[in-house]
């Protein structure tokens, strides 16, 4: 007869002490609120509902996009190339670099995560800005790094004193560029002289979330970094400016190396067939990004103009999106404004208590939004 096995010396308070602690202590990442959502608490249909929270696009998904979909939904019974063929031959060619070069992601936040839980042990530390992407702390303490936070210049990542604080032990510095959720831009050669300036066995991980908001002139030369840096990932998404959030596709490029090993560590099929035909036929949509170029700098201007007529600190933005200080009633404002079926983000969790971060909106969505901010400040 079997004897039963002895009881732990520890007993768990709960199941979920049998995850290790830096799990245990991680703050879950909010994402803006859903329409839905919004919906069904105030009562009233979807439709009324505007949401500039969460940096989509205002045009929609690329219309070639919706167009490979409709065409790809007879196939759904069979798994997605495992591989990416096509997708990574497509950014490949758009980017003049090699398919190996390429690693595919469930959005840019997956290839972000996988930099870390490659690369990344208790033993390591890892570089950010103060108001940086939530992913990267969430990434690195997920894998028991070290987090080495630096505090930003005027709301810039400020390189230099990102450089300093490299120490022995860091392995990875996440960059963003333009960054979110400030919207600040550092000039890429100076972003170059960080790469110059830092050890080859450090990664600096830039994300390129937003890069195609960019004028021409300040377009992101990465691409052809890579060939003198091999210790460079440079992460970007379709989720943006090609208008395909819901879908859920991003990519990292890096040296081959680089990538191999990440490729390792990816999930089997973690970018599902749907978003990979969409995502092919998105990239070559070149006037729907030019249009929403187009749209961002006309929204970015009557934002920033509605927030100098209310009396209002904004900071210039370089993303689809514009932070503006509102000050200690942040609670009031956005409660008044998600009242008024207008969705904004607050910003508290990224250290920015007294900020909203507004995404840019069609010209007659901005006013509507606008007008609602006055309100609820009460200057009308």
């Amino acid at each position: 007869m079997n004897k039963p096995s002895p009881r732990p010396a520890r007993i768990l308070a709960t199941l979920a002490d049998l995850a290790p602690e830096n799990v245990r202590r991680i703050a879950p990442y909010v994402p803006g609120k859903p329409i839905a959502e919004t919906a069904r608490e105030l009562g009233i249909p979807e439709e009324k509902i505007l949401k500039m929270a969460s940096n989509e696009s205002p045009l929609g998904p690329s219309p070639r996009a919706v167009a490979a979909i409709r065409d790809a939904l007879d196939v759904l019974h069979y798994y997605p190339d495992g591989s990416g063929f096509e997708l990574k031959a497509t950014l490949a060619k758009r980017l003049e670099l090699d398919p190996a070069n390429f690693v595919l992601g469930n959005g840019s936040n997956d290839v972000l995560e996988l930099a870390a839980r490659t690369f990344l042990t208790r033993e390591d530390s890892a570089v950010h800005s103060r108001h940086a992407f939530m992913v990267y702390p969430l990434a690195i303490q997920a894998v028991g790094a070290k987090g080495i936070v630096v505090a930003e210049r005027d709301y810039a990542t400020d390189l230099d004193a990102m450089a300093a604080a490299v120490r022995p032990d860091t392995k990875i510095v996440f960059i963003a560029n333009p960054n979110n959720p400030t919207g600040t831009f550092n000039p890429w050669a100076d972003v170059r002289g960080l790469l110059e300036r830092l050890p080859p066995t450090v990664l600096v991980v830039i994300d390129e979330a937003y890069e195609e908001y960019l004028p021409d002139g300040l377009r992101s030369p990465t691409p052809g970094w890579l060939a003198q840096f091999p210790n460079l990932i440079v992460s970007r998404t379709l989720s943006k400016a090609y208008g395909l959030a819901g879908l859920r596709v991003g990519y990292a490029f890096a040296d081959r190396a680089v990538a191999e090993v990440m490729n390792r560590v990816r999930q089997p099929f973690n970018v599902n067939h749907l978003a990979m035909v969409a995502a092919c036929a998105a990239l070559d949509d070149d006037d729907f990004i030019a249009r929403n170029r187009e749209v961002n700098a006309a929204g970015l201007a009557q934002l920033a103009a509605g927030f100098e007529r209310l009396g209002l600190q904004y900071i210039p933005s370089h993303g689809n999106f514009i932070t503006v200080r509102i000050g200690q009633g942040v609670p009031r404002v956005y409660g008044e404004l998600l009242a008024a079926g207008v969705i904004v983000r607050p910003i508290a969790g990224y250290g920015m208590p007294e900020h909203l971060r507004i995404t840019v909106g069609l010209a007659e969505q901005n006013a509507r939004f606008l007008a609602e901010l006055e309100r609820a400040l009460g200057k009308r």
